[in-house]
């Protein structure tokens, strides 16, 4: 789903594919778990960018503009010199701490087995180049 998309035009009442597929992208989920943990309950862009050496700036601001767009941050500007912007979870993101929590610990608790299954997989298509090209002409 692009991210200027509003609602999914062929299943416009799926949660998954309407709310899912922007909150869980490559790196919506990882600022938000940046903000809930961050001291001050909020971050400039510098420091998301900082704690997220391999974004770009480009897909940070998108990021972060997508994840305002859908009321899961706020955007605060102050009118100085230079001018500062600070991003904070709003009550909506708030509840999705639980949820956070739950996953980054099943993250750490299966990620070993994931990574060996990964591993597996990746040996046995090198091992049987021609087998995956079958399976996908079935």
């Amino acid at each position: 789903m692009k991210r200027s998309t509003i609602e999914d035009t062929q299943f416009p009442a799926c949660p998954v594919r309407n709310i899912l597929a922007r909150l869980c992208d490559k790196w919506a989920l990882l600022v938000l778990y940046l903000l809930e943990r961050s001291e001050r309950g909020k971050m400039r862009f510098t420091e998301l960018k900082q704690a997220m050496p391999d974004i770009s700036q480009k897909m940070l601001a998108t990021t972060l503009r997508t994840l305002e767009e859908d009321g899961y941050i706020s955007r605060s500007l102050y009118a100085e010199v230079p001018p500062r912007v600070e991003y904070a979870l709003t009550a909506r993101a708030e509840t999705l701490r639980p949820i956070l929590e739950e996953l980054l610990t099943w993250s750490v608790e299966n990620m070993q087995a994931v990574m060996e299954d990964r591993k597996k997989a990746h040996n046995r298509a090198t091992e049987f180049p021609n087998t995956e090209k079958k399976d996908e002409r079935r």
